[in-house]
Order: structure tokens, then sequence, then C-alpha cells
């Protein structure tokens, strides 16, 4: 098929790389030329804008960083909109507000391009192993068009439903992965402040109902203290403002996860906002007055 890709940071590169693995013609686009030139050396094609990636593709996938940046991208004076092309899908893979998935959605049917919206979950190392979770929102032919493609990049492929459900599914995944995190932490850094080996309760712990994948693999990152960001804090703090501005729209109380956010937000606030989301146990431990 032929595939364009608009936005190659730690997470696209993967993706559009794993499309080029399975043989598909792709096309790339990004702000930094720098970005695009490993696709390049692959075997993908470079275009100057988001337009010129739809005009020679079928299907254009975008993952790039905040609801303005997907309706820049889309709908944009350079966007992928203006190439005209009859029947083109353009999938957006970022995490963005469900209520922005549904306007952007509605503006692009408007000019006649169908639109998804499919973010995803399993970080950088899932986006390069190809095993990512994505959850999808909008029209369900588009969705079987499309199933191909996505089965490239993640195992756990789910159509969800009307356009912004993706979207509701990944801030359900962040209120999941967020308060898990801060819990996982929260855990390691009682037993250190304890004087008990962490790694020692964590081994106890993944026997019993308090296992988790968190657990499992953030678990020992804490443990090994590798902070590497495989998912920013900033990132993070960026997703947990989705759910916080949305369970206000709605009026729904969620306590953990307004505390989660307010956690991450100390993270940025403190330095910590381009180190890995698992770092809140730096934040834990120095608010405690514990040595790293």
């Amino acid at each position: 098929m032929r595939v364009g890709f608009v936005g190659l940071g730690i997470m696209g590169r993967p993706m559009a790389l794993n499309l080029l693995k399975a043989g598909h013609e792709v096309t790339v686009w990004a702000r930094r030329q720098a970005s695009m030139a490993p696709l390049i050396d692959a075997g993908a094609q470079g275009a100057d804008s988001p337009a010129a990636v739809a005009s020679v593709a079928e299907v254009v996938f975008s993952m790039v960083a905040d609801a303005p940046d997907v309706r820049a991208v889309l709908l944009g004076s350079q966007g992928v909109v203006q190439s005209k092309r009859p029947g083109l899908v353009a999938v957006d893979m970022s995490t963005i507000p469900p209520a922005a998935a549904k306007s952007i959605g509605a503006d692009l049917a408007a000019q006649g391009v169908t639109f998804l919206d499919a973010p995803v979950s399993g970080g950088e190392v899932g986006a390069i192993a190809g095993t990512l979770s994505i959850m999808v929102g909008g029209d369900q032919a588009a969705f079987d068009k499309v199933q191909p493609l996505f089965a490239c990049m993640g195992k756990n492929v789910v159509y969800i439903g009307e356009t912004g459900a993706g979207q509701v599914a990944k801030a359900a995944n962040q209120i999941l992965t967020g308060v898990g995190v801060l819990a996982v932490a929260e855990a390691m850094a009682f037993a250190k402040k304890n004087g008990t080996d962490p790694a020692k309760v964590r081994e106890a712990l993944l026997g019993g109902f308090a296992g988790s994948k968190i657990l499992e693999n953030h678990g020992q990152r804490m443990i090994d203290r590798n902070f590497k960001p495989g998912f920013k804090s900033w990132m993070h703090e960026k997703d947990m403002n989705i759910v916080m501005q949305t369970a206000h729209d709605l009026g729904l109380y969620l306590p953990a996860s307004a505390a989660t956010a307010q956690m991450y937000k100390a993270m940025v606030g403190s330095g910590l906002g381009e180190e890995d989301s698992i770092a809140v146990l730096k934040l834990l431990e120095q608010l405690s007055g514990q040595a790293g």
C-alpha cells in the first residue's frame, strides 16, 4: 500500500520503519530533516510538507505532540487536506483530547477526508518491536482498510467505536499507567525508607494480586535506577491534563487521577520533565529526604 507518515519522533520513527519493513511504499515528513534521514536511508521517500506526503499516499499516519500540532499537519495551509486526494484516509496516532479528535474528524470529513483516531500504548519499546496496543475510533470501513497497516505496528488492535472513542480508551490507559507508576514508585520508596530491600519486596509482590506489568517492568527499572526516557514525564503530564480536562467537562470526580496529574506537574516543575515518567520515584525520594 502507498502510505504516508507525518511526525518522526521517538515513537513515529520506528512505527514508520515497521511499515517499510513490511514492504509498503512509505513517504515521510518531519519538521527536522535529521529526523527524516534514517527513514530515507532505509528506503522511504522524503517530502517537503504533509500535503506532499498525502498527494502520493492512500493512507497518511500522523504522530505528533498535541492537538494543535495534529490540526496543523492535517488541516493547515500545508496540511494533509490540501492534497485533495480522493478517498484519502488520515489516521492520527497521537494522544489528544477526545473532543479535539471529534472536531478534527468533522473538519476533515467536510473536506472529503476520512479520519481515524488511533492512539497507541507500549512506549518506544513497543514501537520498535511492532507490538503496540492500538485503540481506534472512527469509520468502520476505514478501520477495515487500514487494519493490515495497523498489524505492522501493533499486536493488540481494537476498534473501539465512533470518532474520539480511541482517545477515550487512551485516556483510560493513561489513568491506569499513571496511577500505576506512581503506586509502584510509592511502594519502592516505602520499602527503601524502612530499610528493606526494594528488589526483594518487588519479588514478593509479583506473586500476588499486587503483581502487574508496571511492577514487573517499571519496578525493575526503578530498582536499576534506569530513568532513560521511553515515555517522558512531560508527555505523561500532558496526557493526565487531557484526563482531568475531560473529567472537568463531564463533571466526573477522579481523585487518584488528580493526585497523579499533580505529581507529574511537580516533576516537570522540578526539572525532571525530560526523564522517563518512572522518575517520579526520584521526586518522592527528594520530598522524603532520601538519597537516590
